[in-house]
């Protein structure tokens, strides 16, 4: 059974730096898009940055480019999502999400496993 278990999420002040990280268990992810997503109160779910699976492929929403990096560690199977100089509205809970496609990047594509998500709050 693939599992996706988040950690990292905290309570940080406006311009900290977080660092998310993203274990998969139960299947290999090497070949596959990763992503991460953010859903605040009251708001629908929205993508956040994907990479593909040798890290030569990788997007960002427009609201995070230039602060947030997404990375992998194919060795661990494990994806990253450094925040730095974080906004209220920054404050969500965050998600990591995998694909069933090997080797092909569709970073807006569907994504089949999930994990619970960690929880990001900024205060000004």
């Amino acid at each position: 059974q693939v599992q996706l278990v988040e950690s990292g999420g905290g309570s940080v002040q406006a311009g900290a730096t977080l660092k998310l990280s993203c274990a998969v268990s139960g299947q290999t992810f090497d070949a596959n898009t990763m992503a991460w997503f953010r859903q605040a109160p009251g708001k629908e779910r929205e993508f956040v940055a994907a990479v593909n699976w040798n890290s030569q492929n990788i997007l960002y929403a427009d609201s995070v480019k230039g602060r947030f990096t997404i990375s992998r560690d194919n060795s661990k199977n494990t994806i990253y999502l450094q925040l730095s100089s974080l906004k209220p509205e920054d404050t969500a809970v965050y998600y990591c999400a995998g694909n069933n496609i090997r080797y092909v990047f569709l970073p807006r594509g569907e994504y089949d496993f999930w994990g619970q998500g960690t929880q990001v709050t900024v205060s000004s």
